[in-house]
């Protein structure tokens, strides 16, 4: 399989597969393809499998699309203004992403529940329910504004503010703190609580977070009366 990542700020990805491959999606991911691909719309994993992905903010169904030629180009576009992140697993790693990341990726793939921490979950911004990835294949994932990638090493560590951490390596520690300072919490803009990443392992962090772009967006939409 070939891949090409195209698009500034809603950008899509094209697959070129050859004959008897398969690219996974959720139901109506899909934007445009050739007429050499055969598609089959199922609950992939079981109802267990299928109520999952409903909960990690993904369809209840899968569609999968298989390569009838070789050069068959398939193509899928972020529903958001934003980045797409391509990862490649080997069944070593295993990955951690926020609600909805998923957009598509090879038959190899698995995608099911993380639950995070109770205090991660209630104040990192991020909720209790993510995305786990697992398996051997490539896989896309759309996130918000651009992403940054960053390494860490054993013990090192990065706060975030909530909303903005996008992926992370499952080898990485995700919890919250308390903002410091009376002052701080008042004026400073930031919120209560903070995201915390401890490395070992790789993140990638996204610089628009929807809910706050919403927010913004919000206020200047016309109420009832106007």
């Amino acid at each position: 399989m070939q891949y090409k990542i195209f698009g500034d700020s809603l950008p899509a990805v094209s697959l070129r597969l050859k004959a008897g491959e398969s690219v996974i999606t959720q139901s109506g991911g899909m934007t445009w393809m050739s007429d050499q691909f055969s598609m089959d719309t199922n609950m992939r994993g079981g109802f267990g499998g299928a109520l999952g992905r409903m909960i990690t903010g993904e369809s209840l169904f899968t569609a999968t699309y298989t390569a009838r030629a070789d050069n068959a180009e398939i193509t899928f576009a972020s529903s958001f203004p934003g980045s797409i992140v391509a990862l490649k697993l080997d069944g070593t790693k295993e990955y951690i992403c926020q609600k909805n990341a998923f957009l598509c990726a090879t038959s190899g793939i698995n995608l099911s529940v993380a639950v995070n921490r109770a205090r991660a979950g209630l104040f990192g911004g991020e909720g209790f329910i993510m995305q786990r990835l697992s398996g051997t294949g490539m896989v896309f994932l759309e996130i918000d504004g651009t992403a940054v990638e960053h390494q860490l090493s054993a013990g090192e560590t990065l706060k975030i503010d909530t909303g903005n951490l996008a992926i992370y390596e499952s080898t990485v520690d995700y919890t919250t703190e308390t903002v410091k300072g009376f002052k701080n919490v008042l004026f400073g803009g930031e919120g209560l609580f903070l995201s915390v990443v401890r490395g070992p392992g790789k993140v990638w962090l996204q610089t628009m977070n929807i809910h706050n772009f919403v927010g913004k967006i919000s206020q200047y939409m016309p109420t009832k009366g106007d």
